[in-house]
């Protein structure tokens, strides 16, 4: 009679890193077509810069901490790199990606040991850093309806050529966000400034689509059990709340809850980027706690701060707050004493 000598475990997951990270970038693809059915081409050559960098930046990380290249093979650099492109300007410059890039990698991942140890958010803190930087550059977000060809399009990325007869202003314009807060400021009823063609029928002019793009692919990661329902439900809620109990004060001052869930980075945030399972809370009230306070803080900033859309510094700031939460939110052990 023959005996199973296997050592155990006898069950396996086969759901590793790497397979977690794939079904993730999958996720971001009705976004990301939705993203070059409006921009063009400028989104996939960011997304290949920025992959390229960051493939390059964890090598050599590895490499100087004197770890095996196989870990290149976890994907986590690549979808650090597309949620990076994602959330940059559409015609950001190449080494404006390649920086980002290499903050994201070098120092929000690996200065604090590599992927699992990271206590913020490495796109976030790649983000942050070119935006405080170079603010100047974080405002060329192209218009959807200009026709860029893909030579046109490197021609403006790698040497700063615009197209004959055309200007960069002319091609070029800020967010729906940000076009909604500078309006406010000169005391611009929100109708008036929501009546351009920069708008859309609920946010911004294609970004609508690219927001629905984002939810979609958020429901297929809720559907196969990569994330769960708290964080994105805790965000968007919140968001949502402040939204509508400020617009119901004054339609004309505060721009409506369908609106700030549908323009910015929203969507792409609440199911891609505050779900990162190394930065984000652990256990569920603490995810609720968190998400919540990412959509106040991200609120705030948009209606009052400096910056037009807060999304990313809510995130770190809501990733400083992690280990207090789930300090306080972890489940009572049997027995003992709280």
């Amino acid at each position: 009679m023959q005996f199973n000598k296997s050592t155990s475990p006898y069950l396996h997951n086969t759901r590793d890193i790497p397979t977690v990270m794939r079904l993730v970038l999958l996720a971001l693809l009705p976004g990301t077509i939705a993203y070059y059915y409006f921009f063009g081409w400028a989104i996939l050559i960011n997304i290949t810069i920025a992959c390229i960098t960051a493939v390059i930046c964890e090598a050599l990380m590895l490499a100087l901490r004197n770890r095996p290249l196989l870990f290149l093979k976890d994907y986590s650099a690549i979808l650090t790199a597309c949620l990076l492109a994602l959330a940059l300007p559409t015609l950001a410059p190449w080494w404006l990606i390649v920086l980002a890039c290499f903050f994201a990698i070098v120092a929000g991942k690996h200065l604090y040991g590599g992927l699992g140890y990271n206590p913020f958010n490495p796109a976030m803190i790649g983000y942050v850093v070119v935006m405080v930087s170079f603010p100047q550059y974080m405002t060329q977000w192209l218009l959807p309806d200009i026709d860029l060809s893909l030579i046109q399009t490197l021609q403006l990325q790698f040497q700063g050529i615009t197209p004959v007869s055309m200007t960069l202003d002319s091609i070029t314009s800020a967010t729906p966000i940000d076009s909604i807060k500078t309006g406010l400021s000169l005391d611009l009823p929100l109708s008036q400034i929501t009546s351009s063609s920069l708008f859309g029928a609920v946010g911004g002019a294609g970004w609508e689509w690219i927001a629905s793009g984002f939810l979609l692919g958020g429901v297929w990661l809720l559907y196969k059990d990569i994330i769960t329902w708290h964080i994105p439900a805790g965000l968007l809620a919140t968001l949502a709340l402040m939204a509508a109990i400020f617009y119901i004060v004054s339609p004309e001052h505060y721009s409506n809850p369908a609106f700030q869930l549908f323009s910015g980075g929203t969507m792409l945030t609440a199911f891609f980027i505050a779900t990162d399972p190394v930065s984000a809370s652990t256990t569920p009230r603490g995810k609720i706690i968190y998400a919540s306070g990412i959509g106040l803080i991200t609120y705030i900033i948009r209606t009052w701060g400096g910056y037009p859309d807060g999304i990313a510094f809510a995130v770190l700031l809501m990733n400083m707050t992690v280990p207090t939460i789930d300090y306080y939110t972890r489940p009572r052990v049997f027995g003992v004493k709280r």
